[in-house]
């Protein structure tokens, strides 16, 4: 029952650190050194905050929401996230040009009050004595208040559980690999303005909102009468499959330069990722209560800290990875291909790892002692 704190908080942090970094980037035009140290402040901040808000919201949506709608839910908010995305990235680079680190500040300061405000008004007597009763009714099996240490070992110890996060780390890593190098790519390569470039990842985030739109349709359409998980896990090994291919794309797309349909192809690249993005979320919510034992919360953590480190990872070592490149090639175009075609065949080892979550498998609950030895 105090989850709608640490959401309104995490927005709270999530907005100032967007809007300092803003800062930050306009500070170390004059001060390098100082607008680096901010921006690392700053970054910290929106990375508390993202993680204090969204595992926070995934566990509420996991325990306040009857069993048979969850995965609707989960679907309905990351659909909603991603339009949300795709308006913003659209305005904002409109608003951005003329670009000046000026407007910058200003324009990124507006978003983040925004977006925190509406966050407010969207959560604000969501959480009340309605889902606490329903969340004790569901977990009658729910022990007592254990160690954190304990809890995730019990949750580690779970099959399903242990090769669900092994998934999600991988297929995050892929997903988060290209997400800091997109757009320097097309400036560097294609040689796109700064709102042109925000205009294209506002492309690609409509291309991820239509991807959900249409698995989460033609899954209902298509899906009904056999197993629920079965189901999304074909889902899920498709959009993984299909992002690999639209990575191959864009590698291309690096050596063959302006004269690619770059926005076709960042738009495909969206629309696989959002079709393995609601496939795997509908998964996560549909195995998170899967057996009744009231751990919805505990492995909604375990999943979104898998997340979490995966997509930071990932976002530093694309980055690494081109900046390393760019020192051994004349040209940027080598660099970037070369990250895209290691996203393309991590995707592969995701659609891989999909087969191997069975919903339906025993749960092996192992005793502590030897999982503290298998895992050691």
């Amino acid at each position: 029952g105090a989850r709608t704190p640490w959401i309104i908080g995490g927005m709270a942090v999530l907005a100032t650190g967007g809007a300092l970094a803003a800062v930050a980037t306009a500070w170390a035009a004059t001060s390098l050194v100082s607008g680096i140290a901010l921006a690392v402040f700053a970054f910290i901040l929106i990375g508390g905050g993202v993680g204090a808000a969204g595992t926070s919201l995934l566990a509420l949506l996991a325990t306040d929401v009857a069993p048979e709608r969850r995965a609707p839910a989960a679907s309905i908010t990351w659909i909603m996230m991603i339009f949300g995305f795709a308006l913003t990235a659209g305005i904002t680079g409109s608003l951005l040009d003329p670009f000046s680190l000026e407007r910058l500040v200003s324009v990124c300061a507006g978003v983040c009050g925004a977006t925190f405000l509406l966050a407010v008004i969207a959560v604000w007597g969501v959480e009340r004595r309605e889902g606490r009763a329903l969340r004790a009714a569901a977990a009658p099996q729910m022990s007592a208040r254990a160690s954190f240490s304990a809890a995730i070992r019990e949750v580690w110890g779970e099959t399903r559980a242990r090769r669900f996060t092994i998934f999600v780390f991988v297929a995050m890593l892929a997903y988060s690999a290209s997400d800091l190098i997109l757009e320097p790519f097309s400036g560097l390569v294609f040689g796109l303005t700064p709102g042109e470039s925000t205009k294209l990842a506002g492309l690609q985030h409509t291309g991820v909102l239509i991807g959900m739109i249409a698995v989460a349709v033609l899954g209902a359409s298509f899906g009904r009468g056999g197993d629920g998980f079965g189901r999304r896990q074909n889902w899920v090994i498709g959009g993984c499959l299909a992002s690999s291919m639209a990575l191959i794309a864009l590698a291309f797309a690096s050596l063959v330069g302006p004269g690619w349909p770059l926005g076709a192809t960042v738009f495909l690249l969206g629309l696989a990722n959002g079709g393995f993005a609601v496939a795997a979320i509908g998964a996560m919510m549909g195995l998170a209560g899967a057996d009744g034992s009231g751990r919805e919360g505990v492995r909604i953590g375990l999943w979104g800290a898998a997340q979490a480190i995966a997509f930071g990872l990932g976002g530093f070592l694309g980055a690494a990875a081109v900046d390393l490149t760019r020192t051994l090639f004349a040209d940027s175009a080598p660099a970037f291909a070369a990250v895209f075609i290691i996203e393309a065949l991590l995707f592969l080892l995701a659609a891989r790892l999909a087969f191997g979550v069975d919903e339906h498998e025993t749960v092996a609950k192992q005793p502590a002692t030897r999982l503290v030895g298998e895992t050691g």
